[in-house]
């Protein structure tokens, strides 16, 4: 990094620690309250309702053509678990305590593709697919979406291309759904994209590209070819509204899910939520929504590899994207391959500004022992990268950082009634060979 850019960062102290690969915890000293946050963003919760609609128009095309989703009637939702066990488990395995209740918000079982991605991802392609179809005059809002399935939308579509560049779980959500609708999708995967995520997609009919190089890369390639062919379309993981808005309905859902298991969430009762963190999209897009439903009573904390914490070196550094992880010496390279990202949204970075309470670090190692503890506990199976956002409750009540935040925040009394809330972001689709390796891996 030249002098320059150096001079310019802040919280210097913690970054040498970071370019250290050291865990570490940042808490957001621009952190405002909810209310004035929300007021800078040019996003609305009209804009979440919005999105919401769009998916409950799908909702009937969805049925038709993904039957595991009648159990929401065509709607892609995740189970709300309480994991009293897992919650006994960690607070003996690292000597700490976590005040209040333990749920897992299991996105990592949502339909269709089995991780987050499934929410901003399939989003995406819907909100596309509507855009064309309304555009040639083929359907009008108000009619039955279902005829998104017959062969005359399909013969439509295949006119037309999808593109994505990708470390896995976007990929899967993009190309899936894409190749169902008939679009000619194509998914530019990263070195680090796992084989049996390329091999799926490639069984449900997406073109694969892949690259030896890291997520930019793909990215780089994959908008460049796309922006050159006037069919093509290119869904921008690192900018765009559309997917961050199909993420924030996960928060209305979460909202519901409270409402229906009788769970208050007030000045009394605050809400503390963990997502791991990548280019920053869905966890993201997750906090806004978050922060539009529940405002100063939730508390978001993301969670990144010591070697590839994108979000924390351009947040904590106040230079968003400008600055990647390769700039403090560290590889990028994570076990956590939905994490393994080298520089971070500058959109996602921009809105989190004032809104995120801060970002914990983790090695990798951590995420496959976290991964048995859930399964040993309350036998639910989690992809490794997934599990990081145990981190967060393990960490809360030890790091002074976070017990620093507590006080400051005047949450100390009320940490019993706390809920907490690690967010599960995939998992369900790996094989069951992979599983089985997943689980004899030990890094240290």
């Amino acid at each position: 990094m030249n002098q320059e850019l150096w001079n310019q960062i802040h919280n210097k102290d913690l970054l040498k620690e970071v370019s250290n690969g050291k865990e570490v915890t940042w808490v957001n000293e621009n952190l405002e309250i909810t209310e004035k946050a929300l007021s800078k963003i040019n996003l609305t919760m009209k804009d979440i309702d919005d999105a919401e609609a769009r998916l409950a128009r799908f909702a009937p095309f969805i049925l038709k053509v993904f039957p595991e989703t009648a159990p929401e009637n065509g709607l892609i939702e995740s189970p709300l678990t309480e994991i009293e066990k897992m919650k006994t488990k960690l607070e003996n395995e690292f000597t700490t305590t976590i005040p209040g209740r333990l749920f897992l918000k299991q996105d990592s079982h949502l339909a269709i593709s089995g991780s987050v991605k499934a929410r901003g991802g399939i989003y995406e392609v819907l909100k596309h697919a509507e855009d064309l179809a309304i555009e040639h005059g083929m359907i009008k809002e108000t009619d039955d979406y279902s005829v998104f399935a017959s062969e005359k939308f399909k013969e439509f579509f295949s006119k037309f291309k999808i593109q994505v560049g990708s470390t896995g779980n976007l990929g899967m959500s993009i190309g899936i759904m894409s190749a169902v609708l008939g679009f000619h999708v194509i998914v530019h995967m990263s070195a680090d994209a796992k084989q049996w995520k390329k091999d799926l997609l490639r069984k449900r009919g997406a073109e694969v590209i892949e690259y030896n190089d890291d997520y930019s890369k793909a990215v780089e390639v994959g908008r460049k070819d796309s922006d050159a062919d006037p069919t093509s379309y290119f869904v921008d993981d690192e900018n765009s509204v559309t997917l961050f808005l199909g993420y924030a309905v996960a928060a209305k859902r979460l909202k519901a899910q409270f409402e229906a298991q009788g769970i208050v969430i007030d000045g009394e009762h605050p809400l503390f939520v963990y997502i791991p963190c990548g280019v920053g999209g869905a966890p993201g897009g997750v906090a806004f929504g978050l922060k539009q439903f529940f405002g100063n009573h939730v508390h978001v904390f993301f969670l990144e590899p010591t070697q590839a914490p994108c979000m924390l070196v351009g947040m904590a550094s106040g230079l968003q994207n400008k600055v990647s992880v390769q700039d403090f010496g560290l590889s990028g390279q994570t076990h956590a391959d939905g994490l393994a990202v080298g520089r971070a949204s500058g959109f996602v970075g921009g809105v989190m500004t004032h809104l995120l309470s801060g970002i914990l670090t983790l090695e990798d190692y951590h995420i496959y022992d976290l991964m048995r503890d859930i399964v040993n506990s309350e036998d639910i199976f989690l992809e490794p990268s997934a599990c990081a956002s145990f981190w967060g409750p393990i960490q809360l009540m030890k790091e002074s950082a976070t017990k620093a935040y507590i006080e400051n925040m005047g949450l100390a009394q009320k940490m019993p009634n706390a809920i907490h809330v690690p967010w599960a972001t995939g998992g369900n689709l790996v094989p069951k060979e992979i599983r089985e390796e997943y689980m004899h891996t030990h890094l240290k």
